[in-house]
C-alpha cells in the first residue's frame, strides 16, 4: 500500500535515489546500503501533522529484510561454487578478450565481496572472479600400467 509523503519529502528522497544509483554506474542496481538511506530519508522528512502509515513502515522493513537474506544467500552459493572449483581446471576469457587456464589453488575471501579464485596458470598466479569462469573441468587421472609378467 503505497505512503502519503509531503512533496518535499519524495522530492528528497527521489533525489537521494538518483544520487545514490549514479554513484553505482552502470549497474543500476540499489544495494541495501541505499535502500536504508532511502527510507531514513523519507522518515526525516516526512510531515509530523501526517506521519508514515505503520504497515506501510513494516512494509518497507521487510522488504529490506528479503533484500539482505537473497544477498547473503548469493554470497554464500558463490562461496560454495568457489570452493568446489579448487583442484579443477578453470577457463576463462582474459581483458584481453584471451581464454586463459589454469588450476585453483585457493579461494581468496574478502569482506564484502564475492569471493575470487587463486589460479595456477603457465605465467604464474592469477586471481579471477568466479562470474568470469566459463568452463570447470576436473584435473586428467593418470593410471599406471600394473601388468606382471608370468
Amino acid at each position: 500500500m503505497p505512503t502519503a509523503v509531503s512533496d518535499s519529502s519524495s522530492a528528497t528522497a527521489s533525489n537521494a535515489a538518483t544520487s545514490s544509483s549514479s554513484k553505482k554506474g552502470a549497474s543500476n542496481s540499489l544495494g541495501k546500503d541505499d535502500f536504508l538511506k532511502l527510507l531514513v530519508t523519507q522518515l526525516s522528512n516526512q510531515d509530523p501533522l501526517s506521519p508514515m502509515d505503520n504497515t506501510a513502515f513494516i512494509a518497507q522493513m521487510a522488504q529490506f529484510s528479503s533484500l539482505e537474506q537473497m544477498q547473503n544467500m548469493n554470497t554464500s552459493t558463490l562461496a560454495t561454487q568457489a570452493n568446489g572449483m579448487i583442484g579443477k581446471i578453470v577457463t576463462w576469457t582474459d581483458n584481453d578478450n584471451v581464454t586463459q587456464a589454469g588450476i585453483v589453488n585457493a579461494v581468496k575471501y574478502v569482506t564484502g565481496k564475492s569471493p575470487s579464485l587463486l589460479v595456477m596458470t603457465t605465467s604464474g598466479t592469477t586471481n579471477i572472479e568466479v562470474s568470469a569462469v566459463t568452463q570447470v573441468a576436473n584435473m586428467p587421472t593418470t593410471t599406471t600400467n600394473t601388468t606382471t609378467k608370468t
